[in-house]
């Protein structure tokens, strides 16, 4: 039986990661997965790990009163946070289902000091990188760790883990 997955965003990479990460964690089920344009009501760009993590919360909740008859709702949120060392940046997944939430959490980086400098003026750090590394529309392809890897780890990539970790609560709901 095909599950329904919305998740609240248009932005490929962030659907590719989505489908990805749920396939690993269910290889055995077959999902549709539906990008949707949501207005969660957060800032363009998160600034700190729990400013990220609700807008991941937002953003699934209000997938989950646009389509209620959805299996799981997905939300996706990157953010950076100023560290000791610099300004950091990850992601926070959060998914729900009509009686489950998950969370998990990417990795995190640093960015170049000029990039978080622009980051810090109000800058998207996606048009931060497109300024800084003369890219267009980074956000939706390899992003700022694509670009600062060179492709060893790419956006997606960095999402996946961040997806399947959200998963753990629904793949063992007995322990949650």
């Amino acid at each position: 039986m095909m599950k329904t997955i919305h998740v609240a965003s248009i932005n490929p990479v962030k659907v590719q990661a989505a489908a990805e990460g749920f396939q690993r964690m269910f290889p055995d089920q077959t999902f549709e997965v539906i990008a949707c344009k949501v207005n969660p009501g957060i800032a363009p760009q998160p600034m700190s790990d729990a400013e990220t993590l609700d807008g991941a919360e937002r953003r699934a909740l209000a997938l989950r009163e646009l389509y209620p008859q959805s299996d799981y709702w997905v939300g996706i949120e990157g953010g950076t946070a100023e560290r000791q060392q610099g300004m950091g940046t990850f992601a926070w997944v959060v998914i729900l289902s009509k009686d489950q939430t998950g969370r998990g959490r990417s990795g995190e980086f640093f960015l170049p000091d000029k990039v978080a400098e622009m980051v810090r003026q109000g800058m998207e750090l996606g048009e931060a990188d497109d300024v800084f590394f003369s890219r267009n529309n980074s956000k939706q392809g390899n992003g700022a760790v694509g670009i600062l890897t060179d492709d060893t780890i790419d956006r997606k990539n960095l999402y996946i883990p961040a997806v399947i970790f959200a998963l753990i609560p629904f793949k063992h709901p007995d322990w949650f």
